[in-house]
This record gives C-alpha cells, sequence and structure tokens, in this order.
C-alpha cells in the first residue's frame, strides 16, 4: 500500500481526509514493527551486554544495525515525500498540520535509534516540525480537534523521550488536556470518539510521568502512548513507548 498511495501523493493537489489517513497507516504499518523489534532488540542487547556474553551480544549488535537501517530508509522515504510533494500543496489547516506533524513523527522516529550529531539533527528537525504543526494548530484547529489533540500526544512524547525534559512534556500534555476539557461541551458527534480517545492517552502518560520513583521504574518498561495507540480516523495515531497517536 506504501507505493500505491507514493504515487497518489506525486499527482500532487491536495489529498482527501481518507487519502491522507492511508498514506499515514501505509507507512505507520511499515515503520511500526521495526520500532517494535528495534525496542525489543535494544533490550535484549541491554541484558546481555550486563551478563557479558560477547557471542550474543556481536549477532544481536549486527541484528540492530539491520532493522536501524531499514527504520532509516523507510522514515527519510516519508519525509522525501512530505517535502517534496504534501507539504507544499497543503492548502487547509487540517492537512497542514497533519502533514507537519508526521514530519516532526518520522523525525523522532530517526532520533530513537540515532546518536551524536545525527540524533541531534533528528531532534532539532523534529521540533521545528511540531512547532510549525502547533503553530497552524492552535489558529485554525479547536483545542477538541483530534489532529491538533493527536499532535499534543506526540509532541509532548517528544520533549519526554528524545529531548528528555519531562516538566515540558508534562505541561504540553496538562494544557492540551485542559484546553480540549475547557470545550468539551462543543465537540462535534463525529470526532467525540477520536477526541476523547487522544484526551484518555494525555491523561495516561500524565498519570505515567508524575507518578513517584517507584512507579516510574514500570513506567520505562509501559512506555508512554503516542498517537499511535489512538489511531483515529482523522489521523493516524502511533503506538510507542509512552502514548502516542497513532496515524
Amino acid at each position: 500500500m506504501v507505493e500505491y498511495m507514493k504515487e497518489v501523493a506525486k499527482l500532487g493537489g491536495e489529498l482527501t481526509m481518507d487519502e491522507r489517513n492511508l498514506l499515514s497507516v501505509a507507512y505507520k504499518n511499515v515503520v511500526g514493527t521495526r520500532r517494535a523489534s528495534w525496542r525489543i532488540i535494544s533490550s535484549i542487547e541491554q541484558k546481555e551486554e550486563h551478563k557479558k556474553s560477547e557471542k550474543h551480544v556481536g549477532k544481536i549488535r549486527e541484528y540492530r544495525s539491520k532493522i536501524e537501517k531499514e527504520l532509516e530508509d523507510v522514515c527519510k522515504d516519508v519525509l522525501q515525500v512530505l517535502d517534496d510533494y504534501l507539504i507544499k500543496k497543503a492548502e487547509t489547516g487540517e492537512s497542514k498540520v497533519f502533514y507537519h506533524k508526521m514530519k516532526g513523527d518520522y523525525h523522532r522516529y530517526l532520533a530513537e535509534f540515532a546518536s551524536g550529531d545525527k540524533r541531534k539533527d533528528a531532534a532539532s528537525s523534529a521540533h521545528d516540525a511540531y512547532k510549525s504543526a502547533t503553530d497552524v494548530a492552535q489558529t485554525e484547529l479547536t483545542p477538541t480537534h483530534p489532529i491538533r489533540l493527536g499532535l499534543a500526544l506526540n509532541f509532548s512524547v517528544f520533549y519526554y523521550e528524545i529531548l528528555n525534559s519531562p516538566d515540558r512534556a508534562c505541561h504540553l500534555a496538562k494544557q492540551a488536556f485542559d484546553d480540549a476539557i475547557a470545550e468539551l461541551d462543543s465537540l462535534s458527534e463525529e470526532s467525540y470518539r477520536d477526541s476523547t480517545l487522544i484526551m484518555q492517552l494525555l491523561r495516561d502518560n500524565l498519570t505515567l510521568w508524575t507518578s513517584s520513583d517507584s512507579g516510574e521504574a514500570e513506567a520505562d518498561a509501559a512506555a508512554p502512548k503516542d498517537a499511535t495507540d489512538a489511531a483515529p480516523k482523522a489521523e493516524t495515531a502511533e503506538a510507542a513507548p509512552p502514548a502516542e497517536e497513532s496515524k
């Protein structure tokens, strides 16, 4: 489906909401399994290093490198499609936020396994993309809009996991949650399920991040959630350690 949706994107013009979601889900399916594999193999690698099992560690590192190369290729492919075809053609507030958020997500995925200058560059690019999306979202989308909520969810995960800034992560997530709660009565029936689901993920992460020291060890294992865990119609959430949006 990835190749098909790439061709659709290259046709030019504004994609419909369904087309955006299909594109997002197509890439999410490809990158999601590899991100999960990378987390598992990295955990195994740490355990084997602790055991000083050099023979096993060597093979594990080789496999981890293979996964990282695949992840890098997929992320760069998505980012090229976004930069070359989609962002420049975006006309509505929804599509602008959607694409810039997606750009931030895939730079974040690169930062998850990169190191040194590569990690720094990926993190900087992710932050810039999330910031661009936020600037548009705050002026063109309501606080209860699922795409705006999904952006806040994933941006807060970025602060927590990539920039190691729990205070900023919690502030962003709480602000988005509180703003949405204040306008919950005006939430349309069409987006009620998607919006409330992402709000729950925001609250789950806040609980995770503000838990006691004893609970934080468990939080690391659970990882926060991002839009991937919600995968709403208006956006394809994504699953990660903390809750993130799936789209």
